[in-house]
């Protein structure tokens, strides 16, 4: 079973150091040092070489392989110290806080995210004061998440009464989760038991939630990627409203997650996307995402709406 995304976390970062002292280092050969498939090493390079010492990229992880070999083009590049930018600092700094409320969490790794952020905090100087003027919350589906994230990491079955809206009825039933993750929203893949088969749930659908006494045994499936989630996951229907979004060419990648019903070259070489959405608050987060790179054209009022939370998010900051 894969493991939980700190776990993942964990490997990775140890990776890093591992190929930078063996260069071309046999697949192989890494696999057994880490205690892991190849397939779960390559599906773990497929993602280094979007990891970075920026959000801003230009400094990325240069690695490949042959299927045989693992190459590391410009381990020089990315070795000196991290130093955060006010951007980074504030982002990590307002994630850390949120998580330490989240409820579930073991207070040993609550404990240490603490001290974490107490050392960021003196390390970011100004940039913590800005922090300080926002906050986020987390909605019921927070103490879903825990239990689910607890669950994957003690490799326990989870009991749930869940909300299905297609068939508008709640049913009971039992699941060895697979992984969270997030695609616009929070879900979590697993084997349930009452289908006999893998199915994906949405948190904030989560009507209830126990963790159980049985270990989880979820067959050995291969992980979706999360590109083809997204498609299968967004479900719309032509009664639901339209949208217009204008994106400019860093913004281009949205036509590649979202279902679009067209996408109509622009002359700066962005694009306008044509949508159907049954959640455009969903949207509205997105055209927050997007800054500068992209804006909503239609409906007025989802695009009035999007530049008002844009509006507050800068006045957070005391801009």
């Amino acid at each position: 079973m894969a493991g939980n995304a700190i776990d993942q976390t964990r490997r990775m970062l140890s990776l890093v150091t591992y190929l930078r002292e063996r260069p071309g280092a046999r697949v192989a050969d890494v696999a057994r040092a880490f205690g892991i498939s190849e397939d779960e090493l390559i599906s773990d390079l497929d993602v280094l070489p979007l990891c970075g010492t920026s959000f801003r990229g230009g400094d990325l992880l240069d690695i490949d392989t042959d299927g045989d070999r693992i190459w590391w083009h410009n381990p020089d590049d990315v070795a000196e110290p991290l130093r955060l930018a006010a951007d980074e600092a504030t982002a990590l700094l307002v994630a850390a806080r949120a998580v330490a409320t989240l409820p579930g969490l073991r207070e040993s790794d609550r404990d240490a995210l603490l001290r974490a952020t107490a050392k960021l905090e003196a390390a970011a100087g100004e940039a913590a004061g800005a922090s300080a003027r926002l906050s986020v919350t987390f909605e019921s589906e927070g103490g879903v998440f825990a239990d689910v994230d607890r669950a994957i990491s003690e490799r326990r079955r989870l009991w749930l009464r869940y909300y299905s809206p297609a068939r508008d009825e709640i049913t009971e039933r039992e699941v060895d989760p697979i992984r969270l993750f997030a695609v616009g929203r929070t879900y979590m893949e697993a084997w349930c038991r009452l289908s006999e088969a893998r199915r994906t749930f949405r948190l904030d659908r989560v009507v209830e939630i126990k963790l159980l006494d049985e270990a989880s045994d979820p067959p050995r499936i291969e992980l979706r990627d999360l590109s083809d989630l997204s498609t299968g996951l967004v479900q719309t229907g032509a009664e639901d409203p339209e949208v217009v979004i204008e994106v400019a060419p860093g913004g281009r990648w949205v036509a590649e997650y979202y279902p679009h019903d067209s996408a109509e070259e622009l002359p700066d070489g962005g694009l306008r996307i044509t949508l159907r959405t049954p959640d455009p608050g969903s949207l509205r987060r997105l055209a927050l995402r997007l800054g500068r790179d992209g804006r909503i054209v239609s409906p007025r009022g989802l695009a009035d709406s999007a530049r008002d939370a844009a509006q507050r998010a800068l006045a957070a900051y005391g801009e």
